[in-house]
């Protein structure tokens, strides 16, 4: 099979799909792997390594759509990628395609078949290639929400891990899956207060665990995430219902009676956001104000970290890869896990989430195959 991997084209996105190591274990394997020239650069990977390792480097993007079968990116295709795409191709990224229907239509029209990193599972329901993500943007979340609440960049001045005799800030942190779990590690760290707010009592009895006790942890229901989001400092939303529209726990109403100068960061904003008020925002323009709260709301927050995140994202995407450029489809019927990530199969919606989400018809699947 011909694997390609074109430069990603999001804003300030510095990740790449496969990293040389990825290639090499690929064309090993006997398959031919294309990279677009520079694509690694920004993860600290020249071309040079991947020629090494046995790629072929191209000029152009619209090369490696067109010979490749089997694209494998970091982002979702954006606009100006729509056209490269064609039918039977393999299309294997991130997707989050529940908030954006005129992507998922794209996909449709193009007859590709669209493999989401994000609803990617593990026999025990867990999400193996979202999880690292989920872990760097988890991370990341309290370090931008420090960031923005020095007064300098818009905030009310309040430093999370306080000093003698001034109290520490206060996060709260909506959901306490990877995303939550690692956005408290830090927090906790920088000696903050923080509060996780979970509807699962066995997921908050294991987090007040882990945590030794230095966490205090709430059911999640409507009264008390407005208390605790009236109280905080930095709020950070950390929910995920997989393939689906993200529910706004955060309303516009307890939006408006937070503090001046508080800070929300809402990683959930891929699946639509849990904080009514939160919009897709970009590295380069990262925040906005309403009554006064800094939102942040970037989309593809691990890319501030490529290094990081490209090999963490290869280490978890790759076995995925392999299976599919020796097995081709036939590694949907094998590995059911696998099939889960498919969002759309030439022109038919094949996950339910994304279907409802746009309003469209549903397709099994299994009957495709």
């Amino acid at each position: 099979m011909i694997i390609g991997v074109p430069k990603e084209i999001k804003d300030k996105e510095y990740r790449v799909a496969l990293t040389p190591a990825g290639v090499d274990v690929l064309t090993k394997a006997g398959h031919k792997v294309i990279i677009e020239k520079g694509a690694g650069i920004g993860s600290g990977l020249s071309d040079e390594e991947y020629i090494k390792a046995g790629a072929e480097i191209v000029v152009t993007a619209q090369e490696v759509f067109k010979r490749a079968d089997m694209i494998v990116k970091v982002k979702e295709p954006l606009p100006q990628e729509y056209p490269l795409l064609r039918k039977d191709q393999i299309l294997f990224t991130f997707l989050h395609l529940a908030p954006v229907p005129e992507l998922t239509q794209a996909l449709m029209k193009s007859g590709v078949i669209a493999i989401a990193y994000e609803t990617v599972e593990l026999p025990d329901g867990s999400l193996p290639i979202l999880k690292p993500m989920s872990e760097v943007a988890g991370k990341i979340a309290v370090q931008v929400g420090a960031h923005y609440l020095m007064k300098a960049y818009g905030g009310k001045g309040v430093l999370l891990g306080g000093v003698p005799g001034a109290e520490r800030g206060r996060v709260v942190i909506i959901g306490g899956g990877v995303v939550g779990t690692n956005a408290a590690k830090i927090a906790i760290g920088l000696g903050a207060k923080v509060t996780m707010i979970n509807r699962e009592i066995e997921r908050l009895r294991y987090i007040d665990d882990i945590f030794d006790s230095k966490i205090e942890t709430l059911a999640s229901n409507p009264y008390n995430i407005e208390k605790a989001v009236l109280e905080a400092d930095l709020v950070i939303g950390a929910i995920l219902i997989k393939g689906a529209k993200t529910p706004h726990l955060v309303t516009r109403h307890m939006i408006s009676k937070m503090k001046k100068g508080s800070v929300i960061v809402d990683v959930s904003v891929d699946q639509g956001g849990c904080v009514e008020t939160i919009k897709p925002t970009s590295h380069s323009d990262p925040i906005y104000e309403v009554d006064g709260v800094i939102h942040y709301g970037v989309t593809n927050m691990p890319g501030a970290v490529p290094r990081t995140s490209t090999f963490a994202l290869t280490n978890a995407a790759l076995p995925y890869v392999v299976k599919l450029a020796n097995l081709g489809i036939k590694a949907l019927k094998q590995d059911q896990g696998l099939a889960k990530g498919v969002n759309v199969f030439k022109g038919q919606i094949t996950y339910k989430s994304v279907a409802d989400a746009a309003g469209m018809d549903f397709a099994p699947l299994e009957r495709l195959l």
